[in-house]
Order: structure tokens, then sequence, then C-alpha cells
């Protein structure tokens, strides 16, 4: 008699995504707080799934639309990092992240365009100086995010 073995577990599922770090006049970085019923509440800059048939550029475009009411061009990709988590779905992914940095001035956000999930999970946005980051008590993803930021920094 045999035992049975332990079933393997599901494999990660691949997870284009596509982020944006957005900042403002004073070098603030926009992030958003998350509060899902499975895990202890955390910031991540705007950005998402990239949906099938969709470039990354298009959909940071999308995303920074959805999350902000902002409707730009998001320039070139400036950063790729690769990350392996469990969506809010409950699906254990590794995403292939496209980062994408769009700076702006004065903007009143818009909460109009938000998707179902988004309206349920976004507790609340902020503007990060890199003290607040690097202070912050609950998570903020990417966890480097205070070094992304100075790499890829435009030139003055």
């Amino acid at each position: 008699m045999t035992a049975d073995a332990d079933p393997a577990p599901p494999a990660r599922q691949p997870r284009p995504a596509a982020r944006i770090l957005l900042t403002d006049a004073e070098g603030r970085v926009l992030l958003f707080r998350f509060t899902p019923d499975d895990r202890p509440p955390m910031w991540c800059t705007p950005g998402g799934a990239v949906d099938p048939g969709e470039s990354y550029a298009a959909a940071a475009r999308r995303e920074l639309w959805e999350e902000t009411g902002l409707d730009l061009d998001c320039g070139p990709e400036v950063a790729r990092r690769s990350a392996e988590f469990r969506t809010f779905e409950g699906v254990e992914v590794t995403a292939d992240e496209r980062y994408f940095r769009v700076s702006i001035g004065d903007h009143v956000l818009s909460s109009e365009n938000l998707t179902e999930q988004e309206r349920r999970l976004m507790a609340g946005w902020h503007w990060f100086d890199r003290a607040e980051i690097a202070a912050h008590p609950e998570p903020i993803y990417p966890a480097d995010l205070i070094d992304m930021l100075d790499a890829t920094e435009p030139a003055r």
C-alpha cells in the first residue's frame, strides 16, 4: 500500500502588468491603499493587468485613466521587474511588470472610472514623498519604490 502524495500546487499563472510611477510637481508619488479581506492593507502604484491583445503602453494609459481620470500617453517603459504574488482573486501569479513614469502638475483625481473590484478594495490614495515611503508602517509595493523612483528620475 502506498500513501497518497499531496497534490502538486497549481502552476503560477503568467500576469503581464503595466504600472505607473505617477509623480507630481513636488516629486511625490501617488499610491493607492488596498484593503483585501485575505491579507493586511497595502499600498500600490497605479496600474494593473494587461488585457488580452493589449500592449503594455496601452494598458498603462487605460489603467491611469481608470484609476485617476488622467488620459495621458505614459511614455516609454522605464523599468521592468518580475514578482510572484497572489492576486486579489486568489490566483498565484508570476507578474511581468513594466513601469512607466508620468509627471503631472495639479490634478483632481477621479474615481468615476474604477472597476467594480477597485471600488470594493481601494480604500484611498495619498501622494507620498520619499521620507513617508521609508517610514510608512504598511507594506508598499514595489518594495524598492524609492530606488525605482531615483533610477527613473528625469534629467533636469
